[in-house]
């Protein structure tokens, strides 16, 4: 099973860097080759910087090993307490300079904790989700058509479920808002046996070019001034909040002893934290609280 998804996943990795170097037209992924010295983790962690698009984005590929599953993982499924684990996966977060393209971010991952003499349990996890700072109801449309296109093949109810869990996971408690506009999270998944779920998780990751990329393409020459990208900067601050309180695959890789580097390649370059940070009446930057980050189903 290991072997099967670690490949699918490198060439993930390669499609998705490939999409976004010829979007951005200028800057190329770096890549970094690591391996923990004590054999208990490696990957490759591509990184963009100083783009005509990407002010930095990363998409990494990692496997892990650990003798005791991390407090994030066993917290809601006790069963795990005691195992071994191997997990992979690869995340892509892009934070493009204009404020008018969505940050973005994607995940695909696979478990497998084992124990002596005992049947190994292995579950798929994953989604994508897009945070805008103005918002634009066809980029929206545009998201969660593809979400559902990518969900429709595996039941009619799947893209439903999976949406709401998202919008359920990506609320940040202490600032009473959402992250974005959502999309599809999904974690747990091994209903159907190994190949329907490996199939599932397939088509979430081959769906999200696809989703984001048209979205790109349209925003990027985009005019905006000192006033947009101050408001970027700000709501860039939600972003690092949900990541480092929140976000169960950040607490993962930092409580298993991960690669720190890697597991932060998703902060963005540059965010502002304002006291008391106010909008405009009427203005697009208050129709973003009011419109964008509130829950709904944006297609029938």
């Amino acid at each position: 099973m290991i072997e099967q998804v670690k490949k699918y996943l490198a060439q993930l990795q390669e499609s998705i860097c490939s999409d976004l170097e010829s979007l951005d037209g200028r800057a190329i992924f770096e890549k970094d080759r690591w391996t923990k010295e004590d054999g208990s983790g490696s990957g490759i962690t591509c990184v963009i910087c100083d783009g005509n698009v990407f002010e930095k984005g990363g998409v990494n590929f990692s496997i892990v090993k650990g003798n005791k599953m991390p407090k994030s993982a066993t917290a809601l499924r006790p069963e795990l307490e005691g195992r071994k684990y191997t997990a992979l996966g690869v995340s892509s977060v892009m934070h493009p300079e204009n404020p008018y393209i969505p940050t973005v971010h994607s995940n695909v991952r696979f478990f497998v904790a084992e124990e002596p003499g005992k049947e190994p349990i292995w579950w798929f996890g994953g989604g994508f989700d897009l945070t805008p700072f103005y918002g634009f109801d066809e980029d929206a449309v545009h998201w969660h058509t593809t979400a559902k296109k990518a969900c429709l093949p595996f039941g009619e109810k799947v893209y439903s479920k999976y949406k709401k869990w998202c919008d359920d996971y990506f609320y940040l408690e202490h600032r009473d808002e959402q992250r974005g506009i959502g999309g599809l999270f999904f974690d747990d998944l091994n209903e159907g046996g190994f190949d329907r779920c490996f199939e599932f998780m397939k088509s979430v990751g081959d769906h999200f070019s696809e989703a984001y990329l048209p979205i790109v393409l349209k925003r990027k020459d985009t005019p905006y001034g000192k006033k947009e990208r101050n408001f970027q900067l700000y709501r860039r601050g939600r972003y690092v909040e949900f990541n480092l309180i929140y976000d169960r695959g950040t607490l993962f890789g930092l409580q298993s002893g991960g690669r720190t580097e890697s597991i932060l390649m998703s902060m963005p370059p540059e965010v502002k934290w304002s006291y008391q940070f106010q909008v405009e009446k009427d203005s697009e930057e208050e129709k973003l609280y009011n419109h964008y980050l509130k829950p709904k189903e944006w297609i029938k």
